[in-house]
């Protein structure tokens, strides 16, 4: 069983929003299925105009083209789009300059790594090189004499500091070239100064600083050794999270801790504190527990802050009451839209967009979290326990047996109750993997708002990595179980987890439906968790097994597979389910040789062969009549030699653990057999 492991592409805030590979590639079929085609051409020509207004204009135009459309977006890419706006950077009027990064931000928003690639590689560094030291500057006077400073020149001081932060982390993500390259900047000074300033600039610019640095520490040991060495950085941000009024500006003129941004800056800081940790003295933060006493406390309420199901609703009536977009065609440089110009509804649509990105910020931020036992302590406290059970939406169908996780209080015998991150952390936590009408996007077919459709997807496999870890812990500690956790908490876990895959859907194979995906290879790590916690007690039915089966089967992925079997293996030995353990041992038995055709991969194969000796070697339990009836043994036998050549293909230099593992499952194979010949049954 692997931990969940954080990657880059789900850690962003923005980038990547959404997949489109669900589109068909090439300059033909872009061309074809966009209805922006004949606009093109004249914002080209203009973008190297002798007149300002016609450059800006068709800088600002870009963004306009490109909204929520990446069929435009990759036409105006094969016209070096990403070329031409970088050539503007560098243009002699300033307004062209901000609105042309304007116009890259949002090119790396919606069109993801593919186009980050491309910045890096055409040298977008170079320019935004030049840009840092000169933002400082403007900055430090206008925050030294704000009142000489004009309104007009710091909003758009503000504006462009912000594009440039934000272009800058997502090219950090892009690869590790890029990320190499960027380290080289010396950016956190840049970067702290904006946290340090927080209450006289305003949220966007301050939260785009902060999320950056919080990539930039994510598992980048030049970065963090420079926060963390730096007490006058991490006392800054330990200030931030523990402070009532961390809200920065919200207009550049007064706070407004209603903004969902204000909750991101704080998550954010709680973030790069988690990834800079262990903070060493003389920094205050290093006199605090930061998990028990600075992370959980600011984290576990944001889980509860927002409701999915009503989150998606907003969403539909958002997009019921969306105002048109202005047409670009029907524009002249003088009356145009700026690159950030967006309709009420769109920005109702960004807020809620806001508040569930800092949702899923503080499921990654857990899951680091909780690759080991989280301790009952940590949690204690922290949530409402049995009263936070009670509450919240239940109209889920999935979240009725998960709001059973506590404890059944009719019992004669009292029992102890579940530990405190049970029953606060686990049952958010479930209530967050329930799929919504907008979580995923239609079978081929594109989402009605692709940046909704993408968060909500995030929130559903973070909050499923944050489960993976926390039973992953469970099952592995030496401890095993905590104690107050009966067999009916296993079957409301697994239970609620199944129910969202199958909200989810098995359709998950085709283009566009990598979420899908992503749920579904995830969710069946989780329920491999929670059958080895509570092993034996779990009563499968016949559509779990043969879901299980097939998806096992369907897959090409050899983790995907493992977790399967590992699940299968779980639902096996509950005692009185004999005919599932039929089904489910006489498919384990399909995959070892000689029966196997074509061979089953390595990984796979030994987990076969280890479950069948794990569910069979207690003779006594009432499905084992499966094992001597269907001659099992005669089947075990046969198969040896086989893994004893698959065992022996693993390279001992490459594959080090795997070679130790199959050598141990052969040698228990060997020894089970022995063992079964003996009981003469």
């Amino acid at each position: 069983m692997g931990k969940s492991q954080k990657k880059r592409s789900m850690r962003r805030h923005n980038p990547m929003r959404v997949p489109d590979s669900h589109l068909a590639k090439g300059l033909a079929s872009a061309s074809a299925s966009s209805s922006k085609g004949e606009a093109i051409l004249p914002i080209i020509q203009k973008l190297d105009s002798v007149d300002t207004a016609d450059r800006k204009w068709a800088c600002v135009a870009v963004s306009n083209l490109i909204h929520n459309d990446p069929s435009t977006r990759r036409l105006l890419q094969s016209k070096n789009i990403v070329g031409a706006l970088i050539t503007r950077l560098s243009d002699s009027e300033e307004e062209v300059v901000v609105e042309a990064a304007g116009s890259l931000r949002n090119l790396c928003i919606d069109g993801g790594f593919d186009i980050c690639a491309e910045m890096f590689n055409k040298n977008i560094l170079a320019p935004l090189k030049t840009f840092i030291p000169k933002i400082s500057s403007t900055l430090s006077q206008y925050l030294a004499s704000p009142k000489n400073a004009p309104e007009n020149a710091q909003k758009l001081v503000y504006e462009f500091a912000d594009n440039v932060i934000t272009i800058l982390w997502c090219l950090s993500e892009t690869s590790n070239k890029a990320l190499n390259a960027i380290n080289q900047i010396s950016l956190v000074p840049f970067l702290m100064s904006f946290l340090a300033s927080r209450g006289q600039l305003p949220i966007s610019t301050t939260t785009s600083a902060a999320q950056c640095l919080y990539v930039l520490t994510d598992e980048n040991p030049s970065i963090i050794n420079e926060v963390r060495t730096n007490a006058e950085y991490t006392t800054c941000l330990l200030g931030v999270v523990r402070s009532e009024d961390t809200a920065p500006k919200s207009n550049g003129k007064e706070k407004d801790n209603s903004d969902p941004r204000a909750s991101a800056f704080r998550v954010l800081c709680c973030g790069i504190l988690r990834n800079v940790s262990p903070i060493p003295p003389p920094s205050i933060a290093a006199t605090v527990d930061l998990d028990r006493d600075v992370i959980i406390p600011n984290l576990e309420p944001v889980l509860t802050s927002i409701d999915l199901q009503e989150a998606s609703q907003a969403a539909h009536h958002a997009l019921e009451n969306q105002e048109p977009i202005p047409q670009v065609e029907n524009l002249s440089p003088k009356n145009a839209p700026k690159s950030d110009h967006k309709t009420p509804s769109e920005l109702e649509l960004e807020r809620l967009e806001t508040r569930l990105r800092t949702v899923q910020l503080a499921l990654e931020i857990l899951t680091g979290m909780c690759a080991t036992l989280p301790d009952p302590e940590i949690f204690n406290g922290a949530g409402n326990d049995e009263e936070g059970l009670q509450d919240g939406n239940q109209d889920d169908e999935g979240m009725d047996d998960a709001q059973d996780i506590d404890m059944d209080e009719s019992t004669s015998t009292p029992a102890a109750p579940p530990p405190a991150f049970f029953t606060t952390l686990v049952t958010s936590l479930l209530k967050l993997i329930q799929p919504t009408p907008l979580s995923l996007p239609p079978v081929e077919a594109p989402s009605p708002h692709p940046p909704t459709t993408s968060v909500l997807g995030a929130i559903h496999v973070s909050a499923l990595e944050c489960l993976n870890n926390i039973f992953l812990s469970m099952a592995t500690s030496l401890s095993g179980r905590p104690s107050g956790l009966a067999a009916e908490n296993g079957s409301a876990v697994f239970d609620a987890v199944w129910s969202a895959l199958g909200a989810v859907g098995t359709d998950i194979s085709g283009p566009g439906q990598e979420r899908r995906r992503d749920v579904w290879e995830t969710g069946v790590g989780v329920l491999w968790g929670v059958g080895n916690v509570w092993k034996g007690a779990l009563a499968p039915t016949a559509e779990q097994v043969q879901v299980l089966i097939q998806y096992c089967n369907a897959s090409t992925d050899i983790g995907v597979r493992v977790k399967a079997i590992g699940t299968l293996e779980c639902l096996a030995q509950h005692p009185q389910s004999i005919e599932a353990n039929k089904t489910i041992s006489s498919f384990l038995l399909s995959l070892l040789p000689p029966s196997a055709t074509p061979p089953t991969a390595t990984e796979p194969l030994l987990q076969a062969a280890s479950a069948l000796i794990d569910i069979y070697s207690d003779e006594t339990l009432p499905y084992d009549t499966n094992f001597r009836q269907g001659h099992y043994l005669d089947a075990l036998v046969r198969s040896t030699e086989g893994i004893r050549r698959a065992v022996r293909g693993i390279d001992r230099k490459k594959e080090r653990e795997l070679r130790v593992r199959g050598e141990e499952v052969r040698d228990n194979l060997v020894a089970f057999i022995q063992y079964r010949r003996g009981l003469r049954l």
